[in-house]
């Protein structure tokens, strides 16, 4: 496995070339802050460490072929989030970081989505079909899906041990119906908010402070348009296939080919290699699902 993954990772020259370099900026950071004394911040590059992995596992792991682009977008969105939004403390620095994250996370969940079903779209083993469109409305509902959970997660950690990963927001005005005196439903607005006092102190936000919701319904919005914008371009990519959408195909995961299969050519999964006319039968196979599909540098 591990000969595989080496052998994976250097397969693009693009992606190998930032995988060395994030990497190279993590173990940097690891020991400074090792340094620094921030052990939390240690084991936070050490799990990076690992995840930078990820793509080249799951690519020889379950014979997925990852675009170098969607590659490269995953590598860095590894270390966005871990390194500059954790440990750099991008989050607070920028407050577009955050949004920035989870447009992102939006797109490589429907692309995750997307590639699973259309690889069971084209396996034989599988009775399995689904339209383009069916097809990407999977791949938004799996990536809906995964932000759902993810603020479920950061719900629970903030109720359970007191965390603040839904972040809050200073707002000016407020409706509710709990302010209505007569108890009939009815909300109360409060506007011009300039000042909040909790027992007795003033908070000295300059307004109401706002405990999630809009953190919330901010990142499930932006995860709603990163999950549309790749469906739309898997729907287009699956509805135009072998018609020369070759940017499109840039971004789609598809099966590897048999001479790319990276563990089986490194013996790692005791296959036996196929006849000749099997593999060619392969090979034509591959050629009519990916007409996109050409050598690598």
């Amino acid at each position: 496995m591990e000969a595989a993954i080496g052998m994976e990772i250097r397969e693009h020259k693009s992606s190998f070339a930032v995988y060395v370099v994030l990497r190279v900026l993590v173990i940097a950071v690891a020991v400074l802050e090792f340094f620094n004394g921030d052990y939390e911040a240690v084991f936070l590059c050490i799990l990076t460490l690992l995840l930078l992995l990820a793509p080249a596992f799951v690519q020889v792991r379950f014979r997925i072929e990852l675009p170098s682009a969607l590659e490269v977008i995953v590598l860095v969105f590894v270390f966005a989030a871990e390194i500059l939004g954790e440990i750099s403390s991008f989050y607070e620095i920028f407050p577009f970081w955050d949004t920035v994250l989870h447009t992102m996370n939006g797109f490589l969940a429907a692309a995750i989505g997307f590639s699973l079903v259309d690889l069971l779209n084209r396996s034989d083993r599988v009775k399995f079909e689904l339209s383009p469109l069916y097809l990407a409305i999977v791949s938004f509902c799996f990536s809906m899906t995964i932000g759902v959970v993810w603020e479920f997660f950061e719900f629970s950690m903030d109720m359970m041990f007191g965390f603040d990963m839904q972040k809050d927001a200073v707002v000016h005005s407020i409706s509710s119906v709990m302010l209505d005196p007569a108890h009939a439903n009815h909300a109360v607005h409060i506007n011009d908010i300039t000042q909040v006092a909790a027992n007795g102190r003033d908070l000295g936000l300059g307004g109401y402070l706002d405990i999630g919701l809009i953190d919330t319904m901010e990142d499930l919005i932006v995860n709603f348009i990163g999950a549309v914008v790749f469906s739309v371009i898997g729907f287009i990519y699956v509805k135009n296939r072998g018609k020369g959408v070759s940017v499109i195909s840039r971004f789609v995961p598809r099966r590897k080919s048999h001479d790319r299969d990276y563990l089986r050519l490194a013996g790692g999964d005791g296959d036996v290699s196929l006849a000749p006319g099997a593999q060619a039968h392969q090979a034509q196979r591959q050629s009519q699902h990916d007409p996109h599909h050409h050598d690598h540098p």
